[in-house]
């Protein structure tokens, strides 16, 4: 086993995961291109294409810029890695606005009629969404830093080794 986790990289279960994930996709697709062979490879080059000229230099320099103006100065207790508590929400937000943007921007007119809701609430709800996401977030960070204070201050406290109290 040991063996294996040094060749692969991770367990059994890893890669077992990450077959049945590759056989979902490859039979969505084959479904998808029996449909509609045209439109589906349009869509993949187009999401390359969107994705490696637009969306990664766009996140890498946010990402960037957010380590430029939030660094911190350097302290003697350990520090998380706090910018992963900015990245996640983050993330998570900007990809329900890029699945929901016609709706979130009113720009999905026969919509309405399916759902029976106005196309006001969306731009409100992806709001209200994304504070409770980076509120958990910060929630989250919170604790760690509670947590490692904690015992950074307990380590404090306690008494070197092979010094004597009694000296």
């Amino acid at each position: 086993m040991v063996r294996f986790i040094r060749w692969y990289g991770s367990g059994p279960l890893h890669l077992l995961v990450l077959i049945a994930s590759f056989a979902i996709a490859g039979y969505a697709m084959v479904r998808l291109f029996a449909v509609r062979p045209l439109e589906v490879a349009i869509w993949f080059v187009g999401a390359a294409i969107l994705h490696d000229l637009i969306l990664l230099p766009l996140y890498s320099l946010a990402d960037l810029s957010a380590h430029a103006v939030l660094r911190h100065r350097a302290t003697h207790m350990p520090q998380p890695p706090w910018i992963n508590y900015l990245r996640v929400p983050t993330f998570l937000s900007g990809v329900l606005l890029l699945v929901w943007f016609p709706l979130i921007f009113a720009l999905s007119a026969p919509y309405p009629g399916a759902t029976r809701l106005s196309i006001d609430v969306y731009l409100g709800r992806w709001l209200a969404v994304t504070a409770v996401l980076f509120a958990a977030s910060a929630m989250a960070l919170a604790l760690k830093l509670r947590r490692i204070r904690r015992v950074a201050r307990a380590d404090e406290e306690r008494p070197a080794p092979g010094h004597d109290a009694t000296s």
